[in-house]
């Protein structure tokens, strides 16, 4: 009970849902409240950098439905979807407004409807914090 008043009272004050059994590694940043949404069994690595409008979600078809897998580093941002049962490698940037349905490999820069590997620059200039796991 206790539970569903806090997850209830932060979705209405800040907009971010973040499910119960999501799995999320150490040092989330998220730049802005406003409506982010993760979903009951997506997992995320450590550090990854989330912006507005975000939605973190269950579905896909067939061999892709289920929840994502980010990995460590990932830079998502504003307004991107990321769906499915897909992994998302290390040191990944999603670029504003991007669709993401399919894998993408580490330090790819991804962006688009759907999203296109654009290049393999990383997200070394976005995030900052950097710690040696």
């Amino acid at each position: 009970m206790i539970y569903f008043i806090l997850q209830r009272s932060t979705k209405i004050l800040t907009g971010i849902e973040i499910g119960a059994n999501a799995k999320i590694g150490q040092g989330l940043y998220i730049a802005h409240c406003g409506t982010i949404i993760i979903s009951n069994a997506s997992e995320i690595g450590n550090y990854p950098m989330i912006f507005h409008n975000v939605t973190v979600g269950f579905g896909g078809r067939h061999k892709t439905f289920g929840s994502p897998k980010i990995g460590d580093y990932a830079f998502i941002g504003v307004g991107s979807t990321v769906i499915g049962k897909i992994k998302i490698g290390d040191n990944v940037v999603i670029g504003a407004n991007s669709l993401v349905i399919k894998d993408v490999p580490d330090n790819a820069v991804v962006g688009g409807v759907p999203s296109k590997i654009l290049n393999y620059n990383g997200s070394k200039d976005f995030i900052t914090i950097r710690i040696k796991l």
